[in-house]
């Protein structure tokens, strides 16, 4: 873990979405060092699902050593982010750290995208960090320290990470672009960098949205939290940066990740937005179809060549259901297969024990997945990852991301028998 030096000491941190994952453990690495920070998110009462308020998480910012400042602000909101920061001001004096945390995420493709869900993930993402920026800027231009982070991804114009997802990439990239701009408007009085992790972070939303078992896949969010504090220690010359955490961590000598890491030595999934893993981020405009080239073994790992008909992988399916997996996923999918050995295919477990079979499931999917049959082998077999089979454009999933996510864990546990 990168060690706390006091550098910021008395400095002021306004974070959006601070109650709870990365930008609360952003927040309690600076207070740490006695820093104030200022907490501007929604939540105000706990979450049926989500743990954490504005108001714990104050309490653990003091117990750290910092001041805390819990503040409701809805970033869609300009009047709640101008009354935020005035009180950040009155309490403590000025603004040194701006980080804009708070996101929406939506993985679903043009047509299957509500307006409402478009209109939230461009007013959170792109619009509520432009005006949180605009709102903090004038304090942030008297401050000896003057940083900018935005929590959103290197600018990799590869139509892989549009096609499958359109309205949430030009959400997230609207932060970015804001890192370009910015950055440039207001070089040598303010840092305006973006961080993005090399790997899924583990945090509660990504329980709620991977199910149980995704965590042993994940970096804890302290990677983040090291990461950032690195960036704020660094002078206003260091601005219009897009920083992958590991890269900042190996240049302050970290050598050893597994400590980031929830289950040390099991592979990583890798995070959106990034081509090739672990150095530089291209910006080819490949193929529409083309696969990310993730070339950390340690990430990826080669798994032996199998093979087996689509009805044979359905017969180890069936074998490997249990009581315990119908209970923790509780949903019905549906599988359209193209090519050789094709057809419709169903897995049920809703229902009690289980159940698979050809054609359509009695009850209505919760998911339908359509794709080869080559690749759905593949895929339950361990020799195409999920996650990959989807931003490539491999897998295309109707309905319920978050169960379709849950699926994996079955095919964790089926790939032995495959």
């Amino acid at each position: 873990m990168l060690p706390n030096t006091g550098k910021l000491a008395g400095c002021t941190v306004f974070i959006t979405g601070a109650s709870r994952g990365i930008g609360k453990a952003i927040a309690l690495k600076a207070a740490k060092d006695g820093a104030n920070i200022v907490i501007a998110a929604k939540t105000s009462q706990a979450h049926p699902k989500l743990p954490g308020t504005i108001y714990s998480a104050a309490e653990e910012i003091e117990a750290a050593g910092g001041k805390a400042l819990p503040c409701i602000v809805d970033v869609r909101d300009e009047q709640q982010i101008s009354n935020a920061v005035a009180k950040a001001v009155e309490k403590f004096g000025g603004i040194d750290i701006l980080v804009n945390n708070a996101s929406a995420i939506s993985l679903t493709n043009t047509l299957e995208t509500p307006t409402k869900r478009v209109d939230l993930m461009f007013n959170v993402n792109t619009r509520g960090t432009y005006l949180t920026s605009k709102a903090c800027i004038p304090y942030l231009k008297k401050s000896n320290v003057a940083h900018i982070l935005n929590l959103s991804p290197p600018l990799n114009l590869n139509p892989l990470w549009f096609k499958q997802h359109c309205a949430y990439t030009i959400a997230k990239y609207g932060m970015s672009m804001c890192v370009l701009g910015m950055a440039e408007e207001f070089k040598g009085e303010i840092a305006v960098n973006a961080l993005w992790p090399k790997t899924a972070i583990h945090t509660a939303a990504m329980d709620m949205l991977g199910g149980s078992g995704v965590e042993s896949q994940c970096r804890k969010v302290d990677i983040i939290a090291d990461a950032a504090y690195s960036i704020f220690k660094r002078p206003k010359s260091f601005t219009g940066n897009f920083i992958i955490d590991e890269n900042i961590l190996k240049e302050e000598g970290i050598k050893n990740f597994d400590i980031y890491a929830i289950k040390p030595g099991h592979s990583l999934l890798p995070d959106f937005f990034l081509d090739e893993l672990p150095d530089t981020v291209t910006k080819k405009m490949g193929s529409h179809g083309a696969i990310p080239e993730l070339k950390d073994d340690k990430l990826q790992p080669a798994p032996k060549p199998r093979s087996g008909t689509v009805e044979e992988t359905f017969k180890v399916i069936k074998e490997s259901l249990t009581d315990d997996i119908v209970k923790t996923t509780q949903a019905v999918y549906q599988f359209e297969l193209s090519g050789e050995d094709g057809g419709m295919w169903f897995l049920d477990l809703k229902s009690k024990g289980g159940n698979v079979g050809p054609g359509e499931p009695s009850d209505e999917a919760d998911v339908v997945m359509s794709m080869t049959s080559e690749d759905f082998i593949k895929m339950f077999s361990g020799k195409l990852k999920p996650t990959i089979a989807f931003m490539s454009g491999k897998l295309k999933i109707k309905g319920n991301m978050a169960l379709a996510i849950k699926l994996e864990k079955l095919m964790n546990q089926m790939q032995a028998r495959l």
